[in-house]
């Protein structure tokens, strides 16, 4: 897939995702700004195989807070491409801790950046939303059928991170039907690989677990809830793949979905991870740990329809590169 080479900023741009776009545009030739405030990325993160930054980093690196909607106008001056990436996420011990702190600093990012992006004549934005943003009802049972985009109204997501990136959502649309502006927007469902975030207070399920099993037998490995809550999990380079594809073919076409049609349980997850360990692990439950909602999986026949997009990354080769890459980063 070729495109015009363009100026692009990636906000959110050296965390997992962003990283990964960020090097991928930079092979595909494109000019790319990076935007982060750090609270979970790492620049490192925008390294090559060498070791050597993909980008400038004195240049072409911000680390600034898009809360502040001057720094937002300074980062959107001249670039014709925002994939906006940033936001407060981490494990769900944190999003169900701090709802205030991640709706307040969420919304407002999300208005400061499209609003910037308007005011500094932006071609394309690109916004990157969430399978929690579905109603709670529609994810409260195991094997309700994949969910197609037009069921996240009645909105009723659980969290306020997933009020929040539909609001997010929300904006976009009304920003693309002021015709000042095209919107691409993509609804992720659970997203995993590497780079990845290993700080217990901060880290999401896969890599919360892989640390465990590395750290095993000093630190229990020890699931969050049942194991029986089920997510449909989407490995980066098909994330990648489909950010690619929204901002050359997916633009004006409202939301558009990416993850399997399956889920699979965190318990099968954990057994997973136990297994490409090689240790004899002893898996224990909290069942005092929030575990969010109960199932989810997703219906991409519209990201096929509009972006030729399909989830391809095995769960097994996924997880498998996600641990190596943790067990290296650990013994580190």
């Amino acid at each position: 897939m070729k495109s015009e080479n363009k100026r692009i900023l990636v906000t959110g741009g050296v965390g997992m995702i962003g990283s990964n776009l960020t090097k991928t545009l930079i092979r595909e030739g494109h000019d790319v700004f990076v935007v982060d405030n750090l609270w979970r990325g790492k620049i490192e993160y925008l390294n090559d195989e060498n070791g050597k930054p993909v980008i400038d980093i004195s240049k072409k690196f911000h680390n600034l807070d898009l809360r502040d909607y001057e720094a937002c106008l300074q980062v959107t001056k001249n670039i014709d491409v925002v994939y906006h990436l940033a936001d407060i996420v981490a494990g769900i011990n944190f999003v169900f801790d701090n709802e205030l702190f991640v709706w307040r600093i969420n919304t407002l990012i999300n208005s400061n950046i499209l609003s910037a992006s308007m005011e500094n004549g932006v071609q394309k934005y690109i916004y990157v939303g969430t399978a929690c943003s579905y109603p709670k009802e529609k994810q409260s049972e195991v094997n309700l059928p994949p969910l197609k985009e037009d069921e996240a109204y009645p909105a009723n997501p659980e969290s306020s991170y997933g009020w929040s990136k539909l609001m997010g959502e929300y904006e976009a649309e009304l920003a693309q039907k002021s015709g000042e502006i095209q919107v691409g927007i993509l609804r992720l469902h659970n997203v995993y690989g590497s780079p990845c975030e290993l700080d217990p207070s901060k880290s999401q399920v896969i890599p919360a677990l892989c640390r465990k099993a590395i750290l095993s037998p000093e630190e229990k490995f020890i699931v969050w809830g049942s194991g029986k809550q089920r997510r449909a999990f989407v490995y980066i380079d098909d994330v990648v793949d489909s950010l690619l594809r929204v901002r050359d073919r997916g633009m004006n076409k409202g939301v558009i979905q990416i993850g399997p049609s399956e889920s699979i349980s965190i318990g099968d997850i954990a057994k997973k991870i136990v297994s490409i360990s090689g240790k004899d692990i002893e898996i224990e439950f909290d069942l005092s740990k929030n575990e969010g909602d109960v199932d989810r999986c997703a219906d991409w026949s519209k990201a096929k329809k509009v972006l030729d997009w399909k989830p391809k990354t095995d769960i097994d080769y996924g997880l498998s590169k996600t641990y190596s890459w943790c067990l290296h980063n650990l013994k580190s």
